[in-house]
């Protein structure tokens, strides 16, 4: 067993890091140093792909009929895009190019504002009548649990990783606003966005599995065959 957020890091080839993971279900930060996942430093959104899809779905409620999720997602994957200037964008009629979308039953959808009003409530949960910081807001709290002396390497190696940070301007947008929240401290924050990012934990998965400090986190089949399931328990 492996936190998703330490192997996005090893995919990166990083052990010390803060991890940004935007999934289908769930948002998580995760501060990791020297391999060790910092329980201070972790945070989770309740906003991920799943919410991102239904958030389109309803703002697309008055053009479309039924939409399945397969079909949400791929929408959403393939027209969608973060904003660097939410409020600007939203006053600004002309600031977003329409995509239009063809469905399998040959409907067309038509989406502007909704493209980078998708993806939004990652950065603002209130949109999605949610009470809680924002995934940036979250980050820097995370930062702000790492010890003095470990942080500012941590601020070097923030990785995002998961499907739903995939969207085009994830990574500037999340840039800009940790270096407006870190303004006047003298650090300039640069994230590290891979092409793969998707899948960095199964990646990373794998480097880790290949290292020689994690064969004594193996739970063999002998154990199991001995102790069974619930051994699972005592050896992690």
């Amino acid at each position: 067993l492996a936190n998703t957020g330490f192997l996005s890091l090893c995919a990166h080839g990083r052990v010390t890091g803060l991890a940004v993971e935007a999934g289908a279900a769930v948002s998580h930060v995760t501060s990791v140093w020297g391999g060790q996942t910092l329980r201070k430093g972790t945070r989770s959104l309740g906003v991920a792909g799943d919410h991102l899809s239904r958030h389109l779905h309803q703002l697309l409620r008055q053009q479309s009929t039924f939409l399945t999720k397969k079909v949400l997602t791929q929408l959403k994957e393939q027209c969608c895009y973060v904003s660097l200037d939410y409020e600007g964008d939203l006053q600004e009629e002309g600031s977003h190019h329409p995509a239009r979308f063809q469905t399998p039953d040959g409907h067309w959808i038509t989406l502007g504002k909704e493209r980078f009003c998708c993806p939004e409530p990652l950065f603002r949960p209130e949109l999605l009548q949610l009470s809680c910081p924002g995934l940036h807001q979250l980050a820097w709290q995370s930062l702000h649990a790492v010890p003095q002396q470990a942080r500012r390497h941590v601020l070097g190696n923030i990785v995002l990783s998961g499907g739903s940070s995939m969207f085009p301007g994830f990574p500037e947008r999340m840039c800009l606003e940790l270096n407006l929240l870190f303004r006047g401290a003298g650090v300039h924050i640069k994230v590290l966005a891979s092409p793969r990012r998707a899948t960095a934990a199964w990646a990373g998965g794998s480097m880790a599995a290949s290292l020689t400090s994690f064969q004594h986190t193996w739970m063999t089949k002998g154990e199991y065959q001995e102790h069974g399931a619930q051994y699972v328990h005592v050896k992690f």
